[in-house]
């Protein structure tokens, strides 16, 4: 009886300790200011509502990709950074890698190697294009428009500008 007694009271401090150590990871999550949170309760991933008054990093350079698409990608984020900046990205990046906004992949070579990114890009381009303001295409990105951009188009060198 007195073994029982020791066996349950140990799972019981484990179960204790496992939930409170749980509980600041949970709380940390959901009060992330800049996060929304979708009537569907999927988190949109980091953002910035604008710009900083500072200068943005740059993007790499479109040269170091051989893949013409990953070119053009790239050669378009340098043209749209304020956009890009205040934009998600659905790939989840700012969970895996800390990006704080969709630009932050054109910083290094994740967006070379990732279709949401590029897609998104792309997408943030052509409404850029249409006189869509930041927050009108973030909406866009946010009902998942980006996900019909057709890169077939993007196959071929843009010229540079």
């Amino acid at each position: 009886m007195r073994r029982t007694q020791k066996v349950f009271g140990g799972i019981t401090l484990l179960v204790v300790g496992l939930v409170l150590a749980l509980i600041p990871q949970l709380a940390s999550s959901r009060s992330i200011g800049t996060w929304k949170q979708e009537t569907n309760v999927e988190t949109i991933p980091a953002y910035h509502t604008s710009v900083p008054e500072g200068p943005l990093p740059a993007t790499l350079s479109p040269s170091l990709f051989t893949d013409p698409i990953a070119q053009n990608a790239y050669r378009l984020a340098a043209r749209i950074k304020k956009i890009l900046y205040q934009q998600p990205c659905y790939c989840h990046c700012d969970r895996s890698q800390g990006h704080g906004s969709l630009l932050d992949c054109y910083t290094g070579k994740h967006a070379a190697e990732c279709g949401i990114c590029v897609r998104e890009d792309l997408y943030a381009y052509e409404q850029t294009r249409k006189a869509k303001s930041a927050a009108q295409i973030r909406e866009g990105i946010e009902r998942g428009d980006w996900q019909k951009v057709d890169v077939t188009k993007y196959a071929s060198p843009l010229h540079a500008k």
